[in-house]
């Protein structure tokens, strides 16, 4: 095994690549990593050295208190390769500052910029030949932080590790799906944890996402934990109603997360010239106009699907169909998305990040 040194970074190459047993025109989402890791531990009040490793088992204490106190944050990212070779990043400075947010939440450091950028670019010129270029095909980058420290006792622990890997991706979801607007279980509340990435919050929403599953849908969209009156985010994706022509998301508080695709989204429209409110939005709007013939689309965004639509939904035992749009936004969107990733289109907004 050749080692060498970035900068900051130590390099521990793999002996040999697994690329070539990979079925790039057949991926199943998150099953399949490239041939390296970014490795960074927390010891002694301070992040060591970090490192790039073959990607591989770790070894961990059954007393590491992310197994007993669920102190875990992640991101979720992508990198697109143009069509002349060139490698993009989108807006890794958000995620970069949301992973620290997470973690302040869970009482865990904060990880250096330096060598977030710097382990995260290294990471990425070695396991270059992994990102495959193409409108749709993506090398989805998974940074996670979690304790290590040894011990049950109930408190923040004082050793943390900071990971980053990456899995080849195509689209997470395939076609249109139909939600279940839920009525008892809560995603997140006031005062809680709902805005951090943790591990916690996607763990808590299986339960309710199974019961769903057995009525026919696919996902949820998550209304308020106090009323059950207002809707707030949809499966693992902030969500957009389309009412008229008039685009509405609601805004980000406590317990809604700050989606990078989001933000982006409501960019792009407001820059396109759409329509647009971030405002609370009730369950009884979405019916009225569901009812009255004015709902013309709900879609999902977030990193992994980018756009995900929303064909019908579910609310009290009714079932809602979407009207089929000659031209809807979420198509339009997401073009006009993938065109600034994939180096397709102008980037006004400076969101692009050359690897």
């Amino acid at each position: 095994m050749k080692n060498t040194t970035s900068q900051t970074v130590e390099i521990h190459k793999a002996k040999t690549s697994k690329i070539d047993q990979v079925d790039f025109e057949n991926l199943t989402f998150g099953k399949i990593f490239t041939d390296h890791m970014f490795v960074c531990d927390y010891v002694d009040g301070k992040w060591q050295t970090p490192k790039i490793t073959p990607y591989g088992p770790m070894s961990f204490d059954p007393s590491a208190r992310v197994f007993h106190y669920g102190q875990a944050v992640f991101e979720g990212m992508k990198a697109y390769k143009d069509d002349n070779g060139d490698v993009f990043l989108f807006r890794p400075d958000e995620n970069y500052n949301r992973i620290n947010k997470s973690a302040e939440r869970l009482a865990m450091p904060e990880f250096p910029e330096h060598y977030f950028f710097e382990g995260l670019t290294t990471l990425l010129q070695l396991d270059n030949d992994w990102i495959k270029p193409g409108y749709g095909n993506s090398l989805y980058i998974r940074p996670f932080v979690i304790a290590t420290q040894p011990s049950v006792s109930a408190s923040e622990a004082n050793e943390y590790r900071f990971i980053i890997i990456c899995s080849p991706a195509q689209a997470y979801y395939s076609g249109d799906v139909s939600v279940l607007i839920e009525e008892k279980y809560s995603r997140s509340a006031n005062g809680g944890f709902g805005y951090a990435k943790a591990a916690g919050n996607y763990a808590g929403q299986f339960y309710p996402t199974k019961l769903a599953k057995e009525k026919g849908y696919q996902q949820i969209i998550w209304t308020d934990a106090n009323t059950h009156e207002y809707l707030e985010e949809a499966g693992t994706m902030n969500v957009f109603f389309r009412i008229g022509d008039k685009l509405i998301t609601a805004p980000v508080s406590d317990r809604i997360l700050d989606g990078v695709t989001r933000k982006s989204l409501i960019a792009l429209a407001e820059k396109q010239g759409y329509d647009i409110e971030v405002r609370p939005i009730k369950v009884e709007e979405i019916i009225a106009a569901a009812k009255n013939g004015n709902l013309n689309e709900i879609f999902g965004a977030g990193t992994a699907a980018v756009i995900s639509p929303v064909k019908a939904f579910g609310y009290k035992g009714e079932h809602y169909e979407l009207p089929k749009q000659d031209n809807p936004y979420a198509a339009h969107f997401k073009k006009a998305l993938m065109d600034i990733q994939y180096n397709k289109a102008e980037d006004t907004f400076g969101w692009r990040y050359k690897v």
